[in-house]
């Protein structure tokens, strides 16, 4: 199950005991929307393992701002709090499969 990452609870799950997958996104964005189902899927695939959460980044900026984050769909990897990986654009369930196990 994936949860929805807001300026106010970033820092605790970025801090968390799991790995966190964060996938940075906008409503308008039409490769957001063909990356968004494949984030789900992985979400409920690595359930209880990592930690799987969707920013909008029209309402979470800051966010956005902090990792310099210019393009959309991002998606940002982190274990023990670190941005260990980066994803930019959309791409195949087979690629994310892969940079999820290797969090692990």
């Amino acid at each position: 199950m994936e949860v929805k990452i807001t300026t106010e609870n970033f820092e605790s799950y970025r801090t968390g005991d799991k790995p966190l997958v964060v996938d940075l996104w906008a409503t308008w964005c039409g490769p957001c929307r063909m990356v968004g189902p494949i984030i789900s899927e992985l979400a409920n695939d690595y359930d209880g393992k990592i930690v799987v959460g969707k920013c909008d980044v029209e309402e979470n900026d800051e966010i956005a701002a902090q990792f310099s984050v210019r393009n959309i769909p991002t998606i940002l990897f982190f274990k023990d709090g670190k941005v260990v990986d980066k994803f930019v654009g959309a791409t195949s369930k087979d690629v994310l499969d892969e940079k999820f196990k290797a969090l692990l």
